[in-house]
């Protein structure tokens, strides 16, 4: 009888499955039908063979390699003024596009860095679902982008002028206030169907998806250990397809805020120029509304209000993924000139390297002196929030500014996390509030106050550099204050929305008596660790457990843990 009621059980999922697996043969046997070679040719007749080339040469130097004879053209080796125009500018967007495609699969290896830092500094207990979390909102949020975040974000971008000048993104929603329009989100590229099925736009899209894929991530870290992965893959849909893309348009889309400098001459609008608002800053806010609907975790506060601490179980783990997220860094910050050729590329490379270095060592020299040991964990969230700081502003200011714009976010992440957790009272297990929302924060405001002139020539339709106010560009930081105001109201209200309605109908949190035992088994059924916490079963995911109710003795263990 047992045995009858598992089959009973599964004979759905067996149905399901069957059906699936038929219709994916059926749509493959079509393609395939679809997509036979036509049949060859009948040979033409042979021409008389040209004389064999002169054997080649070896070219050690490297300095004989290449010539006319490679430029494309109708007769080889005498190409016309025309031909070899073509042929520079075909190399030209080459470039642009081999150079964003690398800059983004570093962007995309920053997943794993994220992936190791969050778990690394949650418990052991919690391993399995930290890291697949973070391995999951990859495949979420890129089917949820594909479908449709993309084209709210960029939609209406218009030409792509370092990829060809192609206008395929050509559809903006507008709405008219004061006569200026003020474009809300795009509506082409859904599917990425149609005419954005091109080169360029699927260029753009790979390198902006793993922008969209960082922001997700960032709220796993801040509601790990309690949140359900069933809730989590919802949310995971929910931010690609958008909060992420909405606010994304309106800044890098030809959206609104964008258009604040030629709209009404506020510096070139609201300026990031690789993402601490739309990237980072989106996912802390959304992350401070996630860890305030969960509430903290069992026995991180006392009944008069102190903290426990609740320390993660791998450092190590935790230092190698910031390490792999500042290289990644490489790939956030000088791609997003989405042109190989841009030298300012160097410029922002060091930037970036410098930013990253001074806030681990102002986070170092802080918690030494503040609490008299360097404390790793911060020392790793220093750097991390020296790198969110200068996203914004690593095209525009000079080393010395990055320098410092580094230093003051690797005091004001430590004071931050500090304060959410003592004064606020928000559990956030890895300081992601802090690191990407503070510091998210923190780096649009330096751009509008330490532009130094130098760059930007026409940024966001308006002539002339950036400056900001330290360099007579009040108007810029005008600008960089309405639009990091505008990413908080905007993304923390929809986001708590969100988060409240979900948890009121079907319950984001896992019971206190799963949150106590640790979320592996019964939200995924495996241990992360089954050498040291015993062979994994199955058995609270199928519902087959009694499980006790935590006592006064295990809370006392928990809060030891």
């Amino acid at each position: 009888m047992k045995d009858l009621g598992s089959i009973a059980r599964t004979m759905p999922w067996r149905i399901a499955v069957a059906v699936v697996v038929a219709c994916l043969l059926a749509v493959g046997g079509w393609v395939f039908a679809q997509d036979k070679p036509p049949a060859p040719a009948a040979p033409a007749a042979a021409p008389s063979a040209p004389a064999p080339p002169p054997p080649s040469k070896p070219d050690p130097a490297g300095t004989a390699t290449g010539g006319i004879a490679d430029v494309t053209a109708k007769t080889a080796g005498k190409p016309t003024l025309e031909e070899v125009a073509d042929f520079a500018g075909h190399n030209r967007v080459s470039i642009n596009i081999m150079w964003t495609l690398i800059t983004g699969f570093l962007v995309m290896f920053m997943q794993a860095g994220f992936a190791l830092v969050e778990t690394g500094f949650t418990r052991a207990k919690n391993v399995a679902h930290t890291m697949m979390m973070n391995f999951m909102i990859y495949a979420i949020g890129m089917t949820g982008y594909w479908i449709m975040g993309f084209a709210l974000q960029m939609g209406g971008l218009g030409a792509i002028s370092t990829m060809g000048g192609t206008g395929l993104l050509d559809s903006e929603f507008t709405i008219s206030l004061f006569g200026k329009d003020f474009g809300l989100f795009g509506m082409k590229g859904f599917f990425l169907a149609g005419s954005t099925y091109d080169v360029a736009v699927f260029t753009l899209f790979l390198f902006q998806m793993v922008f969209m894929d960082t922001a997700a991530t960032i709220p796993t870290g801040a509601m790990a250990e309690r949140w359900k992965f069933s809730s989590f893959v919802v949310f995971g849909f929910f931010l690609s397809m958008f909060t992420y893309p909405i606010f994304a348009n309106w800044v890098w889309g030809g959206g609104w805020l964008s258009q604040l400098g030629k709209n009404f001459g506020l510096g070139h609008g609201h300026v990031d120029f690789a993402g601490s608002s739309v990237v980072h800053m989106v996912g802390g806010v959304t992350a401070l509304a996630g860890a305030m609907v969960l509430g903290p975790r069992i026995g991180k506060y006392n009944k008069d209000g102190s903290a426990n601490p609740i320390p993660g179980h791998n450092i190590p783990m935790g230092v190698l993924g910031c390490f792999i997220l500042a290289f990644g860094w490489f790939g956030f910050n000088p791609g997003s000139t989405l042109a190989g050729g841009d030298l300012r590329i160097s410029v922002i490379a060091v930037n970036t390297m410098l930013a990253s270095a001074s806030g681990a060592i102002f986070a170092m020299f802080y918690m030494w002196i503040k609490y008299g040991k360097p404390d790793p964990s911060m020392m790793v969230n220093g750097m991390l929030a020296g790198l969110v700081a200068i996203t914004a502003p690593c095209g525009f200011v000079s080393s010395f500014w990055a320098f410092f714009i580094g230093a003051v976010s690797g005091v004001l992440v430590c004071w931050a996390a500090v304060f959410i957790e003592t004064v606020m009272r928000i559990d956030d297990p890895v300081g992601a509030i802090a690191v990407h929302g503070v510091n998210g924060a923190w780096g649009v405001l330096s751009l509008g106050l330490f532009s130094d002139g130098t760059y930007g020539d026409g940024f966001n339709g308006v002539e002339g550099t950036v400056r900001g106010l330290f360099y007579g560009g009040a108007s810029q930081f005008v600008a960089q204050i309405i639009g990091t105001v505008t990413c908080f109201v905007f993304i923390f209200g929809a986001s708590w929305a969100f988060f409240k309605v979900y948890d009121v109908v079907f319950g984001m949190r896992v019971s206190p008596e799963v949150e106590m035992d640790g979320l592996d088994v019964p939200e995924m059924g495996v241990h992360g660790y089954p050498e040291i916490q015993g062979p994994a079963t199955l058995v609270h995911a199928m519902g087959a457990s009694s499980v006790r109710a935590p006592g006064p003795a295990a809370m006392a263990s928990e809060r030891a843990r």
